[in-house]
């Protein structure tokens, strides 16, 4: 299969699970070695969780599957770009390679615009839309302290 067969089946699930109520237009495929390994169609409102965006589903499902954490060896291919959240979540994920099929500027003109959350993360903390609030910096620092301490720790 080519790249353009693996991204036709993230297009499809997009499609798929648009049509029957899923959630929003969006689906993605993990591929290793020529072999769909995971699967994902955005499930935003039919499980009330904002982090289930297509890429994320179907990262969840190959790692399940592959019984790893990380992708190395893969390719994840995705009905539409990655918005912040899913480029985060592939890039600690650490596949070989993304392939998406329409612009995040098309899902903007569909009314799915990230380009908020783009411009949040340049502005400094205390100018962000949702206020954050820095505590108990030593007691967190003291955990990581302990786990760089620790043996046995499994890096990523």
């Amino acid at each position: 299969m080519t790249d353009e067969d693996f991204l036709r089946e993230a297009i499809r699930l997009a499609r798929e699970g648009m049509h029957t109520g899923q959630g929003g237009p969006f689906g993605s495929v993990v591929v290793k070695d020529g072999q769909i390994v995971g699967r994902g169609s955005n499930q935003v409102t039919s499980t009330n969780d904002p982090t289930a965006h297509a890429e994320v589903v179907a990262i969840r499902d190959a790692c399940r599957n592959l019984g790893t954490f990380q992708l190395e060896g893969c390719t994840l291919y995705a009905s539409c770009e990655p918005c912040p959240m899913c480029l985060g979540a592939i890039y600690w994920a650490r596949p070989d390679r993304i392939v998406y099929g329409a612009f995040h500027s098309d899902a903007a003109k569909a009314g799915f615009d990230d380009q908020f959350i783009y411009e949040e993360i340049e502005k400094p903390r205390e100018q962000r839309h949702i206020p954050m609030t820095q505590l108990l910096r030593d007691e967190a620092d003291a955990v990581f302290q302990e786990w760089q301490a620790s043996e046995g720790k499994t890096l990523y």
